[in-house]
């Protein structure tokens, strides 16, 4: 564990970051300035932050429908995802993608994606790419427990392992694959059990401690660069929120969701910081202070953005010349 000043004030400052934004749009959304859905990630910043560590330029990530702190950790700008939220023209896709679909390809991102386990296949492609350009760069593929049990997850591990391909299976494994627990679900204590069946190696990791995910994802990550093909890595976590914002939450006691509040992974880390004299709680503030005022800048930029009009959203969708004139007929 390294706890360089730097390195520390950066760590926790990307997991305040995606706390607090994921805090305003929840915001946002509940007085009615964002549509459709959204999936929180409050309570797994750990995760992103550690798996980011590792990664450089040109190395890539595929997401979740949850994958607002995976974007952020990998250097997203707040302002444009703000926007693509808001439904901006000025957001990362145009106000088109929204929550579950944000991408951003300059820093590595290749899409979140609505469709369970439907960022699986798209890691195998990439990893692919990766060993026949003779790159050392590697693919993250994050997806949750409840993609385990799809069959796009049994594919793309079968595929990468074959061909040994540069992929880490990063399962965040918030522990409820929407209302079912993956206890439940699955019959092996770990899911990195399963591992092994795929002829790679698999490792269960607590995802709420950012050193922990840190180390396990750097192992799985020089493995790939090194040739030895695709890892598993599963990091148990929770998340605070329901699966989404029409989840009322009703298959969880209060006591369970209490339990996994006192395990937050940004005061336990804070509280490491702090213990071992890295920087001082006036230095903590002064870095929570200032993420506030990014996020504050990120809403303001996001709510200033141009909304698209009817022409510019009918560009992205295919139809035959006439059917909107014929559509306008009728």
């Amino acid at each position: 564990m390294s706890w360089d000043k730097q390195r520390v004030t950066d760590v926790l400052r990307d997991m305040w970051r995606i706390r607090l934004f994921e805090e305003a749009v929840e915001d946002l959304y509940g007085r009615g300035m964002m549509h459709g859905t959204m999936h929180l990630s409050i309570g797994q910043e750990a995760v992103p932050v550690g798996t980011s560590l590792h990664l450089g330029e040109g190395d890539v990530i595929t997401c979740t429908h949850r994958g607002h702190g995976h974007t952020i950790a990998r250097g997203a700008d707040l302002g444009r995802m703000m926007a693509e939220l808001l439904g901006r023209e000025n957001g990362y896709c145009k106000g088109r993608g929204g929550s579950m679909h944000i991408a951003d390809v300059a820093t590595g991102n290749l899409g979140a994606n609505g469709i369970v386990a439907g960022g699986l296949p798209i890691a195998a492609g990439a990893g692919l790419s990766q060993k026949m350009r003779g790159t050392t760069n590697v693919t993250v593929c994050v997806h949750g427990d409840g993609a385990v049990g799809e069959g796009a997850w049994h594919e793309a591990m079968t595929l990468a392992s074959m061909w040994d391909l540069p992929v880490v299976f990063l399962c965040e494994n918030n522990q409820y694959g929407m209302s079912l627990p993956s206890l439940a679900a699955y019959k092996v204590e770990k899911l990195s059990d399963k591992a092994p069946g795929y002829g790679m190696p698999g490792e269960t990791v607590d995802g709420n401690d950012v050193e922990a995910v840190a180390e396990a994802v750097g192992r799985a990550v020089e493995r790939a660069r090194a040739g030895q093909g695709p890892s598993f890595v599963d990091a148990v976590t929770y998340r605070w929120r329901g699966h989404s914002k029409s989840d009322k939450n009703l298959y969880r006691s209060k006591a369970e969701i209490a339990e996994w509040r006192d395990r937050d992974p940004i005061a336990h880390y804070a509280a490491q910081v702090l213990e071992e004299d890295v920087l001082t709680q006036e230095e903590l503030d002064a870095i929570q202070a200032g993420v506030r005022q990014e996020i504050r800048d990120a809403v303001v930029f996001g709510t200033k953005g141009e909304e698209p009009t009817v022409e510019a959203m009918l560009a992205g969708v295919y139809a035959p010349d006439d059917f909107f004139a014929e559509e306008a007929r009728a």
